[in-house]
């Protein structure tokens, strides 16, 4: 029987990287797509070689190419930590719009099933709690992280104009805090920061008294949401996180607990537009997906810093500090 054929985009990053991992344990043969902007190839080097493995350098705001069928299309192309779109803040437009609509094209002439990355960003500093699909949001669209929120919110509106103009099956995920191995430190985002303070000995830094709060997700079951949704046949938004919340600040002492270090807590002002609240309400995957995350958060935690103490120095250094430099002006 011929394997089924899927396109990751993205896949050199933290997510992609593990959707190609679990497409290829699952049989597939995937074609990897990636520009390198925030992806590592050290993340998909292990795949080189293998026969149901194809790797396509390639930007997704330029047209796109494919030879042969295709059945699905995964698309996690986007910078997605504040470090990465503020400081590349077009090309995260872009990814979001140009892309996304090159990508759709693709499924289009394909026939393929299109999968987006979505995120609870679209949710803003939120007005509900916790944050149901059915909630519209509170964005603020000029602010600085609007260039990712709007992203987000154009690539679900343009999704859903091809899944209802043209028949294109589509699905959409909304993805909350995720966490685990191949992640990069110091990208902005809360545990990379956190476990990065951690290894250097440094004050863990909280931004605000600490009060906000943030679930957060082990990739494994986030990638498992993800898989049991491309298959499933509901083309609306479905929340894939974990329910479990938890303020910063109690977060932080967890983290100085996990580590044994002896690091005290300092505080900055909190960034504009940064949420106060992050949880996701996952009635809907668990009703339609048969999907709840089973990974304690202390035990994915300690597989995560384990990962990171395993790095060699150029690798740790390499992890925080990526070049956006040929980028900027895109």
């Amino acid at each position: 029987m011929q394997r089924k054929k899927i396109l990751i985009t993205g896949a050199a990053g933290f997510l992609g990287s593990h959707l190609c991992d679990r497409f290829i344990s699952e049989g597939y043969y995937v074609v990897g797509m990636d520009n390198f902007i925030t992806g590592d190839k050290k993340n998909i080097e292990h795949l080189l070689g293998l026969e149901n493995f194809e790797f396509v350098a390639h930007d997704v705001t330029n047209f796109i190419e494919l030879r042969g069928g295709l059945d699905y299309i995964l698309h996690f192309a986007s910078p997605a930590s504040p470090i990465d779109y503020l400081k590349i803040p077009i090309q995260t437009l872009k990814v979001g719009a140009l892309g996304t609509h090159n990508l759709l094209g693709l499924a289009k002439a394909k026939k393929a099933r299109m999968l987006i990355a979505s995120t609870s960003e679209v949710y803003g500093n939120p007005l509900v709690h916790p944050q149901t699909e059915d909630y519209y949001g509170n964005v603020n669209t000029i602010g600085p992280r609007g260039v990712y929120d709007e992203a987000k919110r154009f690539q679900e509106s343009i999704t859903m104009a091809y899944h209802r103009f043209h028949g294109i099956e589509t699905r959409i995920v909304r993805i909350f805090n995720t966490y685990g191995p191949r992640m990069r430190l110091n990208d902005g985002r809360v545990i990379p920061a956190f476990l990065g303070q951690a290894l250097r000995g440094e004050d863990l830094t909280i931004f605000g008294d600490g009060s906000q709060t943030r679930s957060f997700c082990y990739v494994d079951d986030q990638i498992e949401g993800i898989y049991r949704l491309l298959l499933s046949d509901y083309s609306e938004p479905v929340n894939i996180g974990n329910p479990n919340e938890i303020t910063i600040k109690d977060f932080a002492e967890e983290i100085i607990k996990l580590t044994g270090t002896k690091q005290k807590l300092i505080y900055k002002d909190l960034p504009v537009n940064d949420p106060m609240q992050r949880q996701p309400d996952i009635t809907l995957a668990k009703k339609l997906l048969g999907w709840e995350p089973k990974v304690e958060r202390f035990e994915g935690m300690k597989i995560t810093f384990e990962y990171f103490k395993s790095l060699t120095e150029e690798e740790l250094y390499k992890s925080e500090h990526k070049d956006f430099s040929s980028y900027i002006n895109k």
